[in-house]
Formats: structure tokens, sequence, C-alpha cells
């Protein structure tokens, strides 16, 4: 039952409404997803809970207001049992910046039955912040509150609105300075300071004005000159007192937008811009030719002046060092809108990140207005794995002290080093402990991998661990092992400590930070007095997030609020809008409460999130296994999903829901910078085209990452990390139980997968034209980090074709492979002929690190003694395989070779068959290079 949004209450200073509704609010660190923001959004069933005491929350009313009472409410339902927390009221005056208690604290009894599960306390105070100190709770770890109230009526402040505003001339073209105007007027109940107002065109602030002192119902108009601007539609808004450096009764009046669009008219010139940059191979590897093009456009009015246009490239890399200038030319004319392609030439590619800088001689035509757009710059990236706007920082890399140690290496499942990326970790678990980092960019945001151990029931635990910056507190932080820690049977462990042996033993926290912090920053994690538990630490990530704004508010609807029904009705008002008014749904930034799968229908449109960070869905931590995300109708091709976060509540594998886009017979589909943990799978296609898959961050699902499958085709999956996967981080399974197509023109590139817990980093079953490159993978658990394997697991299915081959190329494999099945031991790269045809696959450029058992394994699948297939026309073209040597478990005998022709796997089986050629193999440090004891397979090596 949602909490009401209109009562009016009489109290000591007379009739009072809830001031607190949907205002600003923060508080301590809070437990799973019970984010502080639940506290006011005006919903009884949502709430916020502390991770500690004392658990605070602050709610800002924008101006001092004179109280008359503070209600705290828990949701009503009866499953909620009767509970006692210590409460006290904190307020803040709006020209002080301290809080003084306002009530003492006392304790309050919360009871369904008696009180509805909510107290109100008296209040009588002039403040504009209001705080609740809750120091103890007997129905919880930390304080709890579902709604958080605040009665009372403003006091008496200004209130600046903009009442018009203008612009001349009113038909300019590009060569006219424009001049912004805008009145304001005071409204309030006070006399106003002097403030100022911002004007901009679209999202880009062009002018300031300074505004005067403003009597009660006064008016100001100022003005800025902002010059002459670039043709095109403007939309011109006026903000005042932007930076609310004027206290006032009411922020939300503060900005007008124009009703008439601000239009420039282009100017009669010709306009040379770079349209684009491109260069081939589009994703080059270290060593790579990379040759750039320069699509030189005229986009102005006229045509250019004949002769020599030139054109100059340079490649600049992370440390601003030119590593390489091209030069190429265009000679003749350009009507307006045309093109010309011009070959600049070629660099030889390293690992690394580059800036590719283009500038166009001005043509004699081109006035100075149009010149500005001939310089333009472009990202290069070379390397394998994707390129994530985060940096890592290994916990084992970083400085310890205060007991604080370093554990491993070692390659055991359920071990804190031996489930840790590197296979080392750092453990905090003495007071004092601590790992701390020297930043290598600035942050305000932070992500830790760490395990703390297990409830005895199985369900987790909470703890805190505190985060300091340059030796100052930031915040505890609130752990939970809640999403880790499963044991048993390895094919399908539960969550029960008494089903046997653990696994899957960590988790990831993420957390914004209150504040950004330069680089060089010291981050420090430590174990202090007040962190009850012991701590693992494997890593840390750092990034400097930014809000997006929403792209066109007048195009793109907002939802009315943050729950399933409010996000859900946004979607259907854009999809079944036949007047093109919407382009999309715009997601602003808050913890959207999500309990089922959304439907998008009725035509393609876009769904836009403020990043990752700030736009989060997330699913009740009071239930789990919620089958919740996105099912996309084929009406909707085309759509875009971008910029949110998924965190589902799935604590064990179930097979068939759990997919956040749980995709079937759809095409064009773009997705797009999406954070996903907590679920069973990201992206799961059933026959899907044209798919655009980039930017996605998934970590700690219980099954697949992305796997498209019965007859997908010509889908792109580029630049995404998965980390901790329950399956398959990437795949393509060529199974035909829903569409006999054949599975080809993919391409997968620039990936990186860390930490499987159950299968492959990335996996082939079958099909034909598929194409892996760019790839990394680190540490798998138990299975391989490259899998190519025909088989079926019981479906119809293709098999690999002949028509076209299946390459893998320029990718890292380290510390790969694993034990899984009982017996059955994995390399770093499996090639497994089985129940279907194994043929025409291309493997170039590899490198294999530190296998855990064998660098390359070929085997074959046995079915009453008979081979089903064999391994034919497979070709390794430059491969390096370095460190395989002898395990020290139960599998060494059958460990310690770069290449391996497996003669026996498991019982019932047998040796592998067929052949597999060799070019520019390089190995070292391997205890056997080519271990080949059969007469069925033939290793040629050239």
């Amino acid at each position: 039952s949602a909490a009401s949004n209109t009562v009016t209450r009489q109290g000591t200073g007379g009739p009072s409404t809830n001031l607190a509704l949907g205002k600003p609010i923060t508080g301590t660190p809070n437990t799973f997803t019970f984010a502080v923001t639940n506290a006011n959004d005006g919903d009884l069933t949502t709430y916020f809970e502390g991770a500690s005491y004392p658990t605070q929350a602050t709610v800002q009313l924008g101006a001092n207001a004179d109280l008359s009472s503070v209600v705290v409410a828990l949701n009503p339902d009866p499953i909620w049992s009767t509970r006692t927390q210590t409460i006290a009221v904190l307020g803040r005056e709006q020209s002080s910046s301290t809080f003084t208690t306002l009530v003492a604290a006392q304790q309050y009894t919360f009871n369904p039955a008696t009180n509805s599960n909510k107290v109100t306390i008296p209040v009588s105070a002039r403040v504009a912040d209001v705080e609740l100190s809750i120091t103890s709770n007997t129905g919880a770890p930390g304080g709890q509150v579902a709604e958080f109230q605040v009665f009372g009526t403003p006091s008496p402040n200004p209130d600046l609105t903009i009442t018009t505003s203008s612009f001349s001339p009113t038909s300019p073209v590009e060569t006219d300075p424009v001049t912004l105007s805008a009145t304001v007027q005071n409204i309030g109940t006070a006399a106003a300071a002097a403030s100022n107002v911002n004007f901009y065109l679209g999202t880009t602030k062009v002018g300031t004005a300074a505004v005067g002192a403003l009597a009660v119902g006064a008016s100001q108009t100022v003005t800025a000159n902002v010059g002459p601007q670039t043709a095109g539609t403007y939309q011109y808004t006026a903000k005042v007192n932007e930076a609310k450096s004027v206290i006032e009764l009411n922020y939300a009046n503060n900005n007008l937008t124009d009703p008439t669009s601000l239009v420039v008219a282009p100017v009669q010139s010709s306009d040379l811009i770079a349209a684009p940059v491109s260069w081939t191979p589009n994703n080059p590897a270290a060593g790579n030719a990379v040759n750039f093009t320069v699509t030189l456009k005229n986009q102005g009015t006229i045509a250019t002046a004949g002769g020599a246009h030139g054109i100059t490239l340079t490649v600049i890399n992370s440390s601003n060092a030119t590593v390489a200038t091209l030069t190429g030319t265009f000679t003749g004319t350009l009507a307006p809108g045309a093109t010309a392609n011009v070959a600049m030439g070629s660099w030889t590619a390293v690992n690394g990140k580059y800036t590719v800088h283009t500038v166009i001689a001005v043509d004699a035509n081109e006035l100075p207005i149009k010149q500005g757009n001939n310089t333009s710059n472009v990202s290069l990236f070379v390397g394998q794995g994707a390129n994530m706007p985060y940096d890592s920082y290994e916990a084992e890399a970083g400085t310890i002290g205060g007991g604080a140690a370093v554990i491993g290496p070692n390659r055991t499942i359920g071990d804190l080093a031996g489930e840790a990326s590197g296979r080392q970790a750092v453990t905090l678990n003495n007071t004092g402990a601590f790992v701390q980092w020297t930043s290598r960019e600035a942050t305000n945001t932070f992500v830790v991998r760490f395990s703390i151990p297990d409830a005895a029931g199985g369900d987790g635990i909470t703890a805190s661990l505190d985060l300091y910056v340059n030796g100052t507190l930031v915040q505890p932080l609130s752990l939970s092992s809640h999403f880790a820690w499963l044991y048993g049977a390895e094919t399908g462990p539960g969550n029960s400590p008494s089903a046997g042996s653990p696994r899957h033993i960590y988790d990831e926290a993420s957390f914004v930070l209150p504040s950004s912090f330069p680089q060089g920053s010291v981050i420090k994690l430590q174990k202090d007095a007040s962190n009850t538990s012991q701590y693992a630490i494997d890593y840390m990530n750092l990034e400097q997030a930014t809000p997006v704004a929403n792209p066109n508010p007048t195009t793109f609807l907002t939802p009315t609020g943050f729950d399933q029904q409010s996000v859900q009705n946004a979607l259907n008002t854009v999809g079944s809008d036949t007047t093109g008014k919407f382009a999309g749904v715009y997601l602003p930034a808050g913890q959207y409460q999500t309990t089922g799968k959304f439907q998008v229908s009725g035509h393609p449109f876009q769904i836009v999130g403020a990043g990752p960070w700030f736009s989060q869905f997330s699913t009740p931590i009071t239930q789990s296994n919620t089958d919740a995300g996105f099912s996309v109708q084929a009406s909707a091709n085309g759509s875009t999903f971008t910029g949110f976060a998924f965190f589902g509540n799935y604590t064990s594998r179930i097979d068939g829901p759990g997919k956040v886009f749980d995709l079937t017979d759809v095409s064009n589909l773009t997705i797009n910078n999406i954070w996903v943990e907590h679920m069973i799978v990201a992206v799961w296609g059933t026959h899907v085209s044209g798919l655009k898959i980039s930017d996605l961050r998934i970590r700690d699902t219980f099954a697949d990452g992305i796997n498209l499958n019965n007859g997908s085709q010509n889908n792109t999956v580029t630049n995404s990390e998965a980390r901790s996967t329950g399956d398959d981080s990437f795949a393509l399974f060529a199974a035909q139980d829903h569409n006999s197509s054949d599975l080809t023109g993919n391409n997968f590139q620039n990936l990186t997968s860390l930490l499987t817990w159950r299968a492959a980093s990335f996996a082939i079953y079958g099909g034909e034209g598929n194409t892996f490159q760019n790839l990394f993978s680190a540490d798998t658990l138990t299975f391989p980090g490259v899998t190519l394997s025909s088989l079926n697991f019981g479906f119809p299915f293709q098999g690999f074709g002949t028509a076209a081959k299946t390459t893998v190329s320029n990718f890292s494999l380290v510390r790969d492979g694993g034990h899984f099945f009982g017996a059955q031991d994995f390399p770093a790269l499996w090639v497994f002929a089985a129940t279907n045809v194994f043929t025409g696959l291309r493997v170039t450029d590899g490198t294999i690190t530190d296998p855990t058992y064998a660098g390359i394994m070929f085997q074959t699948d046995y079915v009453g003694g008979t081979p089903q297939s064999s391994v034919q026309d497979t070709i390794f073209t430059n491969t390096t395989i370095t460190g395989a040597q002898p395990s020290t478990d139960q599998f060494s005998t059958k460990s310690g070779f770069g290449i391996w022709a497996n003669p026996l796997p498991e019982a019932g089986q047998g040796p592998a068959t067929g052949s597999a050629t060799f070019n520019g193999l390089t190995e070292s440090n391997n205890s056997v290079n080519i271990q080949n004891t059969t007469s069925t397979f033939t290793i040629t090596v050239n």
C-alpha cells in the first residue's frame, strides 16, 4: 500500500503537509538494496535499513519550515513483527552548518496491529534539514524506515521564478550575435538577495547574467549576448539561482524553457569535416598494420574551391606523445553534401589507448565560423579484452599493514586464494589490519571484490568494513555474503552448508562515494574495532562516474515513480504512441524496485538511464530468485536500451527464468552500457539478428553472461567484461530446437572474462562463419578459457559448418583450466569433437600462460565405444604456450602438457580422433610440450 502523498495535519503551527516527500535524502550505509531513497518515496512497501548504528537519514527540505511533527512509518503488513527502535530527531536551521537535537533519543514501539506500524513524534522547530538518528532496533541489525514524513509549514523565504524569456534576432543566421533575455520575479514571502540567471541552448550553458536583490513581488529583466551560434534548432532555457546560493521556498519553478525554439540558419559557406575517420582492421591487435581513411565531407551550403585539400592525421598515446603522423590530400571540388575517401597510410599498432587527431586544411570558400570543426578527435584502443571506464587494483599489489596477510597462490576451489583473481588475496582478520592503494585516476565510486563468512544457516551475514581516503574515514562499507557461498554437488550446488564443500565464495559490493577524490589519493580498507567479521579482499575498482541528463525532455518521457508499474506505464505510453511525439523513456537517477518482466512493444524506441551508477533496477531483497528483466516483442525491433544497472536477488542457479534480456525472434536491438549482477543470465538470444551489444558489466551471475543460439545471425558483442559467471561468459550455441537456421555471421570482439566459476570464458558450440577476436580470459575455476565443442547437449544441433570458417583470434588465456564432472580435467583451450561435425576452425595469435593442467587439449566424444566425430580441417597459427607444469592435486598425471591429445578423458571414453595443424608454434617452460600417445590423432607442427 502506498503512503499518502496529500496528508494534511493540524499541528502546533497550524495546517501542515508532508514536506519530506520526494525531497533529497541522504543516509548512512544501507543493508543490501534497502537504500535511504526508499524512506521518502511515498511507498510503504519499500524501506531503508541501515548497515550499522547509528542509522541516520537526513532529508533536505530546501528551506526553513516550522515543524509540527515527524512520522516514522514501517510497512503495516501483519507479516512485520513488533519491534522497538530508539530514535532521536535532529535539525539544521538554513543559515547554520550544524545540527542540533530537536527531540532527544527515546524508544518507540512499532506494531502493525496497534499503531499501523508507525509513530508520530511531536516537534516544534524551524529548520531546513531534518535528521533521524536510530541507535537500536529489536527487529533488525540496523534502523529501519519505510517512510520518513515531516509535517509543518514553510517559513518566510523568497521564491525566484522566471516569468518570461525571449531571444533576438528572432531569425538569426550563423554570423549574427544572439542576445538572450529573461525576466525574474520574486513570488515568495521574503526579500531575495542577489543571484544570477544561467542561459542554456540545449544542454550547453552559453551565458550568465547577474540579478540584483528583489523585494517581494519585484521583477528584473536581464540579458546576455551569447555571440553567433552554429546552424541548428536549439531549445532555449533560462535558470535562475541554479547554484541555490539564495535559499528559496521552492526551487522547482526556477527554470523556464521558451516555447519557441531558436532556429539558426546556415550561412553561405563550404564546411569540411571528417565524417568519419576509420581504420582497418577496425579492432587492431598489436603488430597489425592499421590503415587509416578519412571520409572528407562538405556539409556546407556551397561547393568547395578547387585544388588540393590537405589532411593531417596524428596518433597520440596516453602520455600525449605523437607516435605516428600521416598525411593525405583530396584534389578537386566537393559539392554540398558530397564526400570523398582519402587514404592516409598505415601505422603498426602497439597495445594501448590512443587519440586519433585529424586536421583538415581550411577551404578557400569556408568562412571562419565554419572552420572550428576542421579538427576532430576519436579514440582508438589496441589490445585484448574490453576497454572499460574503470581501473582495477589487485589487493596483493597494494600496501598492507596492521597484521594483514597476502595469501596464496593456489588453484583450490572453495579456498580464499584459489577463487581470487591472480589466485592471491589479502586477509584482514584482526583489528588494525589494512590494505591500501594509491589511485591512478580521480574517482567518485568504489567497487570491492571480497569474501566474508557465511551464516550458519547459509543465508549470509552482513558486516561493515571501514573505507579511508588520505587517512580520513569516508564511510563504513556494508558487505554481505548473502549472494556468495554455495555448497555440495559441483553440478548443482545449493545454499545449505550441510550439503558439502563450498564454492563461489566471493561477491562484489559497489558504492557511490560522498565526493570525488583526485588522482594520487590513498584508498585504504581497514578492519577497525567496529568491523566484526573476517575479510578477504581480492581487488578494488575506481571510476569517475557522471550522470547522463535526459537527452530531450520534450521527447523522452519520465516515469512518474520508481516502482514497476510506473516504469511499465511509461513504456506503454511511448510504445503505443502513433504520433511520433515520444522518442523514448528516460530513467532519472534513482533506485527502481522491480518485481517482474518489463514488456517492451509497439514500435522501436529508446530506454535511456542516467548511467549504471545512477539508474539502478533491483529486485526485492526480502525475496529470492525473482524473474525480472525485459521481454521485447518483435514490434519493438530496433529499440535501444542504455545506461542503467539491473541487480537481481538470485542466490543459486535455476534454469529457465532469471534472464535480464530474454530475447526471442527479435532483431536490431542495441543494448549498451548495462550493469548486470546477481541474475541467472544477462542476455539470452534465441534466433536473434542484428543485435549490437556493447559496454556491458556482467558480474556474479549463476549461469551465462551472453548466450546467442537457435540460428542467431549477424549479431555483434563488443567491449564488455564478465566477472564470476556461473556458466559460459560469452557463448554461441547452435541448438535448433526453436529455429533451424544456421548460426552464422556473429562477431564477438574485445571481451574480457575473469573468474568464471563454472564453464568457459568463451565458448563456441557449432555454427559457421562466426568470429571471436581480441579476447582476454583469466582464472577460470573449473573449465577452459576457450571451449570449441560440437556437443549438442541433447538438442537438435547444427555442428560446425563447412561453408564458412569459425575463427578465434588474438587472445590471451591466463591461469585457465580446472576440473569438473568428477574425473574430467580441462585445459586452457579445449577442442572437443563430440556429437556433431567438427571442422573448419581457424585459431590464430593465441597466447596461453600458466594453465592449471594443460595448454590445449584435443578430445573426442564416445558413445558405446564409438567416436561420434573427429577433428577435421582445424589450423592453429602463431600459438604460444608457456608454463604448463604438473599440478599438485589428483590430476597431476594428466597435467603439465603444452598440447595434449587426450587418450582417455574419463571411463567409457576413448582417445582423441582426427588431426590438427600448428603453424608458428612457440612453447617454453612446459613439462611436456606435446603429449600424443594415441594412434588416432595427428598433430602436425610446421
